[in-house]
Protein backbone atom coordinates (compact mmCIF):
# COMPACT_ATOMS: atom_id res chain seq x y z
CA UNK A 1 0.00 0.00 0.00
CA UNK A 2 1.55 3.27 -1.17
CA UNK A 3 0.77 5.14 1.99
CA UNK A 4 2.42 2.63 4.34
CA UNK A 5 6.18 2.39 4.23
CA UNK A 6 8.87 2.13 6.81
CA UNK A 7 10.76 5.16 7.89
CA UNK A 8 12.93 6.15 10.81
CA UNK A 9 14.69 9.49 11.00
CA UNK A 10 17.99 9.94 12.81
CA UNK A 11 18.13 6.35 14.05
CA UNK A 12 21.06 3.97 14.18
CA UNK A 13 20.47 0.49 15.60
CA UNK A 14 23.20 -1.64 17.07
CA UNK A 15 24.37 -0.74 20.55
CA UNK A 16 21.64 0.31 22.95
CA UNK A 17 22.71 3.94 23.09
CA UNK A 18 21.44 6.17 20.32
CA UNK A 19 24.16 7.39 17.99
CA UNK A 20 23.94 9.78 15.07
CA UNK A 21 27.13 10.64 13.19
CA UNK A 22 27.96 14.26 12.58
CA UNK A 23 30.90 15.36 10.51
CA UNK A 24 33.16 18.03 11.91
CA UNK A 25 36.31 19.59 10.51
CA UNK A 26 39.72 19.06 12.10
CA UNK A 27 43.04 20.35 10.83
CA UNK A 28 46.04 18.09 10.34
CA UNK A 29 49.06 19.40 12.30
CA UNK A 30 51.47 18.26 9.57
CA UNK A 31 50.04 19.57 6.34
CA UNK A 32 47.37 21.99 7.48
CA UNK A 33 44.83 19.93 5.55
CA UNK A 34 41.21 19.67 6.57
CA UNK A 35 39.60 16.28 7.05
CA UNK A 36 36.18 15.10 8.19
CA UNK A 37 35.92 13.22 11.48
CA UNK A 38 32.83 11.37 12.65
CA UNK A 39 31.61 12.64 16.02
CA UNK A 40 28.82 10.70 17.74
CA UNK A 41 25.87 12.54 19.18
CA UNK A 42 24.67 10.91 22.40
CA UNK A 43 21.91 11.42 24.93
CA UNK A 44 24.31 11.10 27.86
CA UNK A 45 23.15 13.03 30.93
CA UNK A 46 19.71 13.68 29.42
CA UNK A 47 16.32 12.38 30.43
CA UNK A 48 14.93 10.75 27.29
CA UNK A 49 11.15 10.51 26.90
CA UNK A 50 9.61 8.61 24.00
CA UNK A 51 6.01 9.49 23.22
CA UNK A 52 3.42 8.32 20.74
CA UNK A 53 1.57 10.77 18.52
CA UNK A 54 -1.77 9.88 20.19
CA UNK A 55 -0.38 10.73 23.63
CA UNK A 56 1.04 14.03 22.39
CA UNK A 57 -1.92 15.18 20.26
CA UNK A 58 -5.65 14.58 20.16
CA UNK A 59 -5.93 12.00 17.38
CA UNK A 60 -9.12 10.31 18.54
CA UNK A 61 -11.07 11.27 15.39
CA UNK A 62 -8.43 9.89 13.04
CA UNK A 63 -8.00 6.78 15.21
CA UNK A 64 -11.75 6.22 14.96
CA UNK A 65 -11.45 6.33 11.16
CA UNK A 66 -8.70 3.70 11.35
CA UNK A 67 -10.75 1.45 13.65
CA UNK A 68 -14.00 1.74 11.69
CA UNK A 69 -12.87 2.14 8.06
CA UNK A 70 -9.39 0.63 7.86
CA UNK A 71 -5.87 1.62 6.83
CA UNK A 72 -6.60 3.08 3.39
CA UNK A 73 -9.31 5.40 4.71
CA UNK A 74 -7.01 6.44 7.56
CA UNK A 75 -4.21 7.27 5.12
CA UNK A 76 -6.49 9.39 2.96
CA UNK A 77 -7.90 11.10 6.05
CA UNK A 78 -4.46 12.10 7.36
CA UNK A 79 -2.99 13.17 4.02
CA UNK A 80 -6.08 15.22 3.14
CA UNK A 81 -5.72 17.01 6.48
CA UNK A 82 -1.95 17.25 6.77
CA UNK A 83 -2.15 21.06 6.92
CA UNK A 84 -4.85 21.01 9.60
CA UNK A 85 -3.18 21.48 12.96
CA UNK A 86 -3.73 18.93 15.71
CA UNK A 87 -4.91 20.06 19.12
CA UNK A 88 -2.91 19.15 22.26
CA UNK A 89 -3.38 15.72 23.75
CA UNK A 90 -3.24 14.47 27.33
CA UNK A 91 0.57 14.56 27.64
CA UNK A 92 1.14 17.75 25.62
CA UNK A 93 1.46 20.04 28.65
CA UNK A 94 3.90 17.68 30.37
CA UNK A 95 6.08 17.51 27.25
CA UNK A 96 6.11 21.27 26.81
CA UNK A 97 7.28 21.76 30.40
CA UNK A 98 9.93 19.04 30.13
CA UNK A 99 11.40 20.66 27.04
CA UNK A 100 11.87 23.89 29.01
CA UNK A 101 14.15 22.27 31.62
CA UNK A 102 17.69 23.55 31.22
CA UNK A 103 20.99 22.63 32.84
CA UNK A 104 21.64 25.34 35.47
CA UNK A 105 25.37 25.44 34.61
CA UNK A 106 25.34 25.30 30.80
CA UNK A 107 21.81 26.33 29.85
CA UNK A 108 21.54 23.26 27.61
CA UNK A 109 18.32 21.22 27.47
CA UNK A 110 18.20 18.40 30.00
CA UNK A 111 15.36 16.49 28.34
CA UNK A 112 15.14 14.90 24.89
CA UNK A 113 11.68 13.99 23.60
CA UNK A 114 11.41 11.60 20.64
CA UNK A 115 8.29 10.69 18.70
CA UNK A 116 7.44 7.00 18.31
CA UNK A 117 4.56 6.31 15.93
CA UNK A 118 2.75 3.57 14.03
CA UNK A 119 2.21 6.07 11.20
CA UNK A 120 4.23 6.00 8.03
CA UNK A 121 6.34 9.03 7.25
CA UNK A 122 3.65 10.02 4.76
CA UNK A 123 0.77 10.04 7.24
CA UNK A 124 3.06 11.32 10.00
CA UNK A 125 3.70 14.59 8.20
CA UNK A 126 0.60 16.07 9.85
CA UNK A 127 2.07 15.29 13.27
CA UNK A 128 5.38 17.00 12.49
CA UNK A 129 3.57 20.01 11.04
CA UNK A 130 1.74 20.33 14.35
CA UNK A 131 4.96 19.87 16.34
CA UNK A 132 6.52 22.76 14.43
CA UNK A 133 3.44 24.95 14.83
CA UNK A 134 3.42 24.44 18.59
CA UNK A 135 7.16 25.22 18.70
CA UNK A 136 8.11 21.91 20.32
CA UNK A 137 11.80 21.02 20.16
CA UNK A 138 11.16 17.49 18.91
CA UNK A 139 13.43 16.65 15.98
CA UNK A 140 13.84 12.88 16.15
CA UNK A 141 11.20 10.28 15.33
CA UNK A 142 10.57 6.68 14.36
CA UNK A 143 7.60 5.96 12.08
CA UNK A 144 7.05 2.20 11.94
CA UNK A 145 4.54 2.10 9.05
CA UNK A 146 2.08 -0.09 10.94
CA UNK A 147 4.62 -2.38 12.61
CA UNK A 148 5.16 -2.43 16.35
CA UNK A 149 6.79 0.95 17.11
CA UNK A 150 7.94 0.22 20.66
CA UNK A 151 10.98 -1.68 19.35
CA UNK A 152 12.58 1.72 18.67
CA UNK A 153 12.21 2.90 22.26
CA UNK A 154 15.25 0.95 23.44
CA UNK A 155 17.77 2.13 20.79
CA UNK A 156 16.76 5.71 21.62
CA UNK A 157 17.85 4.92 25.24
CA UNK A 158 14.50 6.18 26.53
CA UNK A 159 13.90 6.32 30.27
CA UNK A 160 10.12 6.58 29.74
CA UNK A 161 7.63 5.64 27.02
CA UNK A 162 4.13 7.15 26.96
CA UNK A 163 1.57 5.72 24.55
CA UNK A 164 -2.16 5.35 24.05
CA UNK A 165 -1.67 1.75 22.89
CA UNK A 166 -1.61 -0.81 25.76
CA UNK A 167 0.11 -3.53 23.72
CA UNK A 168 2.97 -1.18 22.81
CA UNK A 169 3.31 -0.26 26.48
CA UNK A 170 3.48 -3.91 27.49
CA UNK A 171 6.13 -4.52 24.85
CA UNK A 172 8.30 -1.71 26.24
CA UNK A 173 7.83 -2.94 29.83
CA UNK A 174 8.96 -6.41 28.78
CA UNK A 175 12.18 -4.78 27.56
CA UNK A 176 12.79 -3.23 30.97
CA UNK A 177 11.69 0.29 30.03
CA UNK A 178 9.34 2.37 32.18
CA UNK A 179 6.15 2.70 30.17
CA UNK A 180 2.54 3.68 30.72
CA UNK A 181 -0.71 3.83 28.81
CA UNK A 182 -2.07 7.38 28.75
CA UNK A 183 -5.83 7.24 29.26
CA UNK A 184 -8.02 9.54 27.14
CA UNK A 185 -9.06 12.61 29.11
CA UNK A 186 -9.74 16.30 28.86
CA UNK A 187 -6.38 18.03 28.46
CA UNK A 188 -5.23 19.18 31.89
CA UNK A 189 -3.92 22.72 32.27
CA UNK A 190 -0.33 21.77 33.06
CA UNK A 191 1.54 24.11 30.72
CA UNK A 192 1.78 27.10 33.06
CA UNK A 193 4.74 27.39 35.41
CA UNK A 194 8.12 25.73 35.19
CA UNK A 195 7.81 23.16 37.99
CA UNK A 196 7.05 19.58 36.91
CA UNK A 197 5.43 17.27 39.45
CA UNK A 198 5.69 13.51 39.00
CA UNK A 199 3.61 11.19 41.19
CA UNK A 200 4.16 7.44 41.48
CA UNK A 201 2.49 4.45 43.06
CA UNK A 202 4.82 2.17 45.01
CA UNK A 203 4.27 -1.57 44.60
CA UNK A 204 4.49 -2.78 40.98
CA UNK A 205 5.63 0.67 39.81
CA UNK A 206 8.65 1.97 41.76
CA UNK A 207 9.02 -1.36 43.55
CA UNK A 208 8.50 -4.94 42.42
CA UNK A 209 5.17 -6.67 42.97
CA UNK A 210 6.65 -9.16 45.48
CA UNK A 211 4.87 -7.62 48.48
CA UNK A 212 1.62 -7.08 46.58
CA UNK A 213 1.55 -10.76 45.68
CA UNK A 214 1.50 -11.59 49.38
CA UNK A 215 -1.38 -9.16 49.90
CA UNK A 216 -3.34 -10.66 46.97
CA UNK A 217 -2.79 -14.25 48.04
CA UNK A 218 -2.86 -14.01 51.85
CA UNK A 219 -4.65 -10.78 52.78
CA UNK A 220 -3.84 -7.56 54.61
CA UNK A 221 -2.90 -9.12 57.96
CA UNK A 222 -0.25 -11.40 56.45
CA UNK A 223 0.99 -8.56 54.19
CA UNK A 224 1.47 -6.28 57.23
CA UNK A 225 3.23 -9.02 59.20
CA UNK A 226 5.52 -9.84 56.30
CA UNK A 227 6.43 -6.20 55.61
CA UNK A 228 7.12 -5.51 59.27
CA UNK A 229 9.45 -8.53 59.45
CA UNK A 230 11.26 -7.42 56.27
CA UNK A 231 11.45 -3.71 57.19
CA UNK A 232 15.26 -3.65 56.94
CA UNK A 233 15.35 -5.54 53.63
CA UNK A 234 15.12 -3.20 50.61
CA UNK A 235 12.36 -3.96 48.14
CA UNK A 236 13.45 -5.05 44.66
CA UNK A 237 13.10 -2.35 42.04
CA UNK A 238 10.05 -2.10 39.80
CA UNK A 239 9.75 -0.86 36.21
CA UNK A 240 9.95 2.83 37.20
CA UNK A 241 12.97 2.62 39.51
CA UNK A 242 15.38 3.81 36.79
CA UNK A 243 13.00 6.60 35.80
CA UNK A 244 12.92 7.84 39.41
CA UNK A 245 16.72 7.59 39.58
CA UNK A 246 17.03 9.70 36.40
CA UNK A 247 14.73 12.36 37.88
CA UNK A 248 16.76 12.32 41.10
CA UNK A 249 19.94 12.86 39.06
CA UNK A 250 18.36 15.87 37.37
CA UNK A 251 17.27 17.26 40.72
CA UNK A 252 20.80 16.92 42.09
CA UNK A 253 22.03 19.45 39.50
CA UNK A 254 20.03 22.15 41.28
CA UNK A 255 19.94 23.49 44.82
CA UNK A 256 17.10 21.59 46.48
CA UNK A 257 14.83 24.63 46.70
CA UNK A 258 15.37 25.56 43.03
CA UNK A 259 14.83 22.25 41.26
CA UNK A 260 12.09 22.34 38.60
CA UNK A 261 11.38 18.64 39.27
CA UNK A 262 9.26 17.46 42.21
CA UNK A 263 8.50 13.82 42.96
CA UNK A 264 5.96 12.15 45.24
CA UNK A 265 4.90 8.66 46.26
CA UNK A 266 1.19 7.93 46.71
CA UNK A 267 0.74 4.43 48.06
CA UNK A 268 -2.13 2.40 49.49
CA UNK A 269 0.27 1.25 52.21
CA UNK A 270 -0.02 2.43 55.80
CA UNK A 271 1.90 1.78 59.02
CA UNK A 272 3.61 -0.58 59.73
CA UNK A 273 4.26 -1.25 56.02
CA UNK A 274 5.59 2.30 55.53
CA UNK A 275 9.00 1.60 57.09
CA UNK A 276 10.22 -0.76 54.39
CA UNK A 277 9.40 1.81 51.70
CA UNK A 278 11.38 4.56 53.46
CA UNK A 279 14.36 2.30 54.06
CA UNK A 280 14.27 1.08 50.44
CA UNK A 281 14.52 4.61 49.04
CA UNK A 282 17.31 5.34 51.51
CA UNK A 283 19.19 2.20 50.36
CA UNK A 284 18.79 3.32 46.74
CA UNK A 285 20.16 6.75 47.69
CA UNK A 286 17.18 8.35 45.97
CA UNK A 287 15.40 11.37 47.37
CA UNK A 288 11.65 11.62 46.98
CA UNK A 289 10.12 14.96 47.87
CA UNK A 290 6.82 13.81 49.33
CA UNK A 291 5.30 10.50 50.43
CA UNK A 292 1.64 9.91 51.21
CA UNK A 293 0.57 6.64 52.88
CA UNK A 294 -3.15 6.37 52.21
CA UNK A 295 -4.12 3.07 53.78
CA UNK A 296 -6.53 2.28 50.95
CA UNK A 297 -8.09 5.75 50.49
CA UNK A 298 -8.86 6.98 46.97
CA UNK A 299 -5.85 8.80 45.50
CA UNK A 300 -7.45 11.38 43.22
CA UNK A 301 -7.99 14.28 45.64
CA UNK A 302 -4.53 13.83 47.13
CA UNK A 303 -2.97 13.96 43.67
CA UNK A 304 -4.88 17.14 42.89
CA UNK A 305 -3.65 18.65 46.17
CA UNK A 306 -0.06 17.80 45.23
CA UNK A 307 -0.61 19.38 41.82
CA UNK A 308 0.67 16.35 39.92
CA UNK A 309 1.38 16.80 36.22
CA UNK A 310 1.20 13.03 35.76
CA UNK A 311 0.59 9.98 37.95
CA UNK A 312 1.70 6.38 37.32
CA UNK A 313 -0.13 3.41 38.86
CA UNK A 314 -0.51 -0.28 38.07
CA UNK A 315 -4.21 -0.28 38.95
CA UNK A 316 -6.56 1.32 36.47
CA UNK A 317 -9.09 2.48 39.06
CA UNK A 318 -6.44 4.66 40.71
CA UNK A 319 -5.50 6.13 37.32
CA UNK A 320 -9.17 6.88 36.64
CA UNK A 321 -9.42 8.53 40.07
CA UNK A 322 -6.52 10.79 39.04
CA UNK A 323 -8.21 11.57 35.74
CA UNK A 324 -11.43 12.48 37.55
CA UNK A 325 -9.41 15.08 39.45
CA UNK A 326 -7.89 16.61 36.31
CA UNK A 327 -4.54 14.83 36.70
CA UNK A 328 -3.07 13.05 33.67
CA UNK A 329 -2.80 9.37 34.44
CA UNK A 330 -0.55 6.62 33.08
CA UNK A 331 -1.60 3.01 33.61
CA UNK A 332 1.37 0.68 34.12
CA UNK A 333 0.17 -2.81 33.05
CA UNK A 334 2.68 -4.66 35.19
CA UNK A 335 2.56 -7.03 38.12
CA UNK A 336 0.03 -9.28 39.78
CA UNK A 337 -2.88 -6.82 39.44
CA UNK A 338 -2.59 -7.08 35.64
CA UNK A 339 -2.28 -10.84 35.27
Amino acid sequence: MACIFRFCSDLSTGNRGFRRKLQTETRSPRAGSVKLVNMPVTFDDKLVVAISSRALFDLEDSHRVFEEEGVEAYCRYQIDRENELLTPGVAFGLVKKLLRVKDPKTGNPMVEVVLISRNSADTGLRVFNSIQHHDLEITRAAFSGGDEPFVYVEPFSAHLFLSANPSDVRGALQRGIAAATILPAATADTESGDEIRFAFDGDSVLFSDDAERIYKSSGLEEFSRSEKAAANQPLPGGPFKNMLAALHKMQSEYPAEQSPIRTALFTARSAPAHERVIRTLRAWNIRIDQAVFLGGLSKGEFLRTFGADIFFDDQRDHVESARDNNVAGGHVPHGVANE
